[in-house]
């Protein structure tokens, strides 16, 4: 997953919520129960994963979905349960997908969306093995563990263990394990699967990453595990260049057309300019309930925002925080600058790297519309420069899928508020929600507020989240599918 899980992200919905809670997490340094059976067996499947690289230079999706396939035949599914496919550009990019039938004709089946990939991770940088899979200190550690393949295990566990018990779900469940997810220049099996291979996948919605709890601190330290969110919508990334030309010249006659000067005056612009508030069902949710948890003013002006967007106060405050201010609106940040060809001559060419995360409705060539007017420079040019995937849609904050995922946080998180969540990055849903299956991120899991090391070095997450979210999302799908 990508900036979703950003720290800042991660601060501000903790900051909301953790004078209301109650439950205390175990100490990541205390003693741990010993396994059951079925505990010790789902671990077995987690190191497997986290210990094959999925990384998109040295590493395999490919070679991870066969050992999946082998696991679930052991369990029981047939060949015609079973779909593993990949393209012959992207021979190690591939996926699987498997089916586990259900008993009704009428009732639509579920979609169980996890992407196989991780993010590179330099041995030289990490202190363990980024691909071994590590315990120590009440952590489990290597790269993936925590996105996501902690919840990949979940999925292909409780499958496996339905078959093996006879089980059989009132809707078909259908599993779908993907790589590409983690880069914009690979093959992208969930879009390949929306495209080409609907059938496997339809459903009613998709369960997907995106939702996580979060603790006020570190286990070690006493922290305690303080929000649970829900998934629900995100925002779409896209690139844009901007560009200034000119004819250039020799440094020593300067002219005030530079392509630096112009690009520097347009960067600015962008800098200064904020797309306008907006707020969709999930978000109006969030700030309001989130908001009513507070008791100070920024918590006031959460619940005013959501009752009167046009509350330029209540705004004002809420943009002080990087957070708030980018869940109200589309955003654009200079990422990238390049310019000029020789130190002795005047540039001929300045570019730059625009980074936007639009909001959900808002189409990108309308955020590029809007990027020219703000520059206001004829002479710079602004073009999309990638296209990862179709703009996100907002998902409905559906009482059949929000409640019982409220009512099984309320058991095993007590006192814990589960709040919906729009996403200021992105995730593989996008690809479902185009062909009509809204994708939400279910709670369960949790993590430190430093993020865990998610992108970044020493990637880990507690066992008490591993073990507890595996039993919160079997009891979730549970609910949904039997």
């Amino acid at each position: 997953m990508n900036v979703t899980r950003a720290s800042t992200f991660v601060a501000t919905v903790l900051a909301t919520t953790m004078l209301t809670t109650t439950f205390l997490a175990t100490s990541a340094l205390a003693q741990q129960a010993p396994l059951r059976p079925d505990q010790q067996a789902y671990r077995a499947l987690l190191k497997e994963m986290v210990e094959t690289d999925t990384s998109i230079t040295t590493g395999s999706c490919t070679a991870l979905a066969e050992k999946i396939e082998g696991h679930l035949r052991g369990a029981g599914f047939t060949s015609a349960e079973i779909h593993r496919f990949a393209v012959p550009e992207f021979p190690k990019e591939g996926g699987i997908v498997a089916i586990l039938p259900g008993s009704s004709k009428k009732a639509k089946p579920i979609l169980l969306l996890g992407h196989l990939d991780v993010v590179v991770a330099k041995r030289e940088d990490w202190t363990r093995d980024p691909y071994a899979f590590i315990e120590e200190g009440g952590y489990f550690y290597g790269r993936g563990v925590a996105d996501m393949k902690a919840m990949d295990a979940t999925w292909v566990d409780m499958l496996m263990r339905w078959r093996k018990a006879g089980k059989v779900p009132k809707r078909t469940i259908k599993l779908a394990l993907t790589c590409g997810e983690e880069t914009s220049t690979a093959f992208n099996g969930a879009d390949w699967l929306a495209k080409n291979r609907r059938e496997l996948i339809d459903a009613e919605f998709a369960l997907n990453e995106g939702g996580s709890g979060r603790t006020d601190k570190p286990l070690e330290d006493g922290g305690r595990v303080v929000v649970q969110t829900i998934h629900v919508g995100e925002k779409t990334p896209v690139n844009y260049r901007i560009e200034a030309t000119n004819p250039g010249g020799h440094s020593s006659t300067p002219v005030k057309e530079n392509a630096i000067y112009e690009l520097a005056d347009a960067v600015a612009r962008i800098r200064d300019f904020d797309f306008p508030l907006m707020l969709n069902d999930t978000t109006r949710a969030y700030f309001s309930k989130a908001g009513a948890a507070r008791s100070d003013a920024m918590g006031k002006a959460m619940v005013a925002i959501a009752a009167n967007p046009a509350d330029s106060q209540a705004e004002a405050l809420l943009n002080t925080d990087r957070a708030f201010h980018s869940m109200l609106r589309t955003t654009c940040v200079a990422t990238l600058l390049d310019g000029g060809h020789a130190n002795n001559a005047l540039p001929q060419r300045a570019g730059a790297n625009i980074n936007c995360r639009i909001f959900p409705s808002v189409s990108a060539e309308d955020v590029r519309k809007t990027l020219e007017t703000v520059i206001a420079d004829s002479k710079m040019t602004v073009v999309r420069t990638d296209n990862r995937g179709p703009d996100a849609k907002a998902p409905p904050l559906n009482p059949a899928i929000i409640g019982p995922a409220e009512k099984l946080v309320a058991k095993y998180y007590p006192g814990v508020p589960m709040v919906p969540v729009m996403s200021t990055g992105a995730t593989d849903g996008v690809f479902l929600s185009a062909v009509g299956i809204p994708s939400y991120g279910p709670p369960g899991f949790f993590g430190n507020p430093d993020g865990n090391g998610v992108h970044g070095l020493n990637e880990r997450v507690s066992i008490q989240s591993v073990f507890t979210g595996r039993d919160l999302l079997t009891e979730l799908v549970t609910a949904y599918a039997f």
